[in-house]
């Protein structure tokens, strides 16, 4: 595979659903994908991504998921198994601490908030696309959370638009070892056009080859 090369004035970074729930100790879903996130280094990988994504000019996009309100799904017709689990759970909770981004993940000013996306996809029912073409933007790098879900549908649906795709197989997390080996081995090369580490990645960015 050729070196891949990120223009500056074209990438984004795409920080996918940055919840204390999903990143913290005492978050909600932290308990589920744990074990993953700490052998993978998932945070330090999250923040050397976006560090380096802004020193190097590269726009940082937060792409965040529907905060829990109360009667949220519960009159819909088709509720997804992971709306179910909110409906229980209420993960990221409106106007609760584990509703709040990450403290190591807030956004600067000028950096895009996209709207929440209610299910899987971060480009469904939201203003991303729009958003991404408004700043010019052809390619994207997807961290955050969760694999095999959030972060593999927001990268399908991104290369259906056109975009060019990037997976970075250490800047996210699952719930099992066997949902990442699917998400970067099995279904990522059906729609990535590069799938890296974080060291690769940071090699890859203008300006940032000696930082990996």
């Amino acid at each position: 595979m050729a070196a891949e090369t990120y223009d500056p004035r074209r990438t984004a970074v795409l920080l996918v659903d940055p919840y204390n729930d999903f990143l913290s100790e005492g978050g909600k879903v932290w308990p589920v994908v744990q074990s993953v996130a700490e052998k993978v280094g998932l945070l330090d990988n999250l923040r050397a991504v976006v560090g380096a994504a802004r020193q190097s000019g590269v726009r940082v996009v937060f792409v965040p998921h529907r905060r829990w309100e109360p009667g949220d799904y519960e009159s819909w017709t088709h509720p997804n198994p992971t709306q179910r689990n909110i409906m229980v759970r209420h993960s990221f909770a409106r106007d609760t601490w584990g509703g709040e981004f990450h403290p190591d993940f807030q956004p600067r000013p000028g950096e895009v908030v996209a709207h929440e996306h209610w299910a899987q996809s971060g480009f469904a029912n939201t203003d991303l696309n729009m958003q991404l073409r408004q700043h010019g933007i052809t390619h994207v790098i997807l961290i955050g959370l969760l694999a095999n879900t959030c972060i593999e549908s927001t990268g399908r649906f991104a290369m259906e638009l056109g975009y060019h795709v990037t997976l970075v197989r250490d800047a996210t997390a699952a719930a099992k070892p066997e949902m990442m080996h699917s998400a970067h081995e099995l279904n990522g090369p059906t729609f990535a056009h590069a799938i890296l580490t974080t060291s690769e990645l940071l090699t890859a960015l203008p300006g940032e080859g000696s930082a990996a």
